[in-house]
């Protein structure tokens, strides 16, 4: 059955769909508020912290995928020339490195402007594609981080499409 056949109105807040989803999966999550929720969602290579917020000024589902990183300083240039290659392939969201929280992030936002509704599908989409890609790129940031491998060279570990399911 389709997630979205779990609804019989349209008119459902992001969130309360983004907890059925949550639910659903078995994953544990804290509504933070009536416009937030975070949850933790278990990949191969570590927990993901996922925060997703409901912003009705701008209509707009922002999504924060997170995992704890502490590259050494002196990495930091390489990570940075890293990101911006993995970057150039994320079409659906962007890494960022957080050094004060010393967090990798990948960050999404789902505009809704004009009353449009997010489907389950969409949401779960999001969701799944921000695991997948953590999960990809794990293995490069910490080549990048740990290693004297460079970027470039770090990239090749995370060529191939990672397969699961988030």
């Amino acid at each position: 059955m389709a997630l979205s056949e779990h609804y019989l109105s349209d008119d459902l807040h992001p969130i309360d769909i983004v907890e059925h989803i949550a639910s659903h999966n078995d994953w544990d999550f804290d509504r933070i508020g009536d416009d937030q929720i975070a949850m933790a969602v278990e990949g191969q290579w570590r927990t993901y912290s996922i925060t997703l917020a409901w912003s009705h000024r701008d209509e707009t589902l922002r999504m924060i995928c997170s995992f704890e990183m502490e590259p050494p300083e002196a990495k930091l240039p390489v990570l940075y020339e890293g990101l911006n290659l993995v970057n150039d392939q994320c079409w659906a969201g962007a890494f960022s490195y957080w050094a004060e929280p010393k967090l990798m992030v990948y960050r999404y936002g789902l505009v809704l402007a004009g009353g449009n509704i997010a489907s389950p599908e969409q949401i779960d989409t999001m969701i799944t594609a921000a695991v997948l890609s953590a999960e990809r790129y794990y293995p490069a940031f910490q080549l990048m981080s740990w290693t004297d491998k460079s970027a470039q060279e770090a990239m090749k570990i995370a060529i191939a499409e990672a397969y699961g399911r988030a």
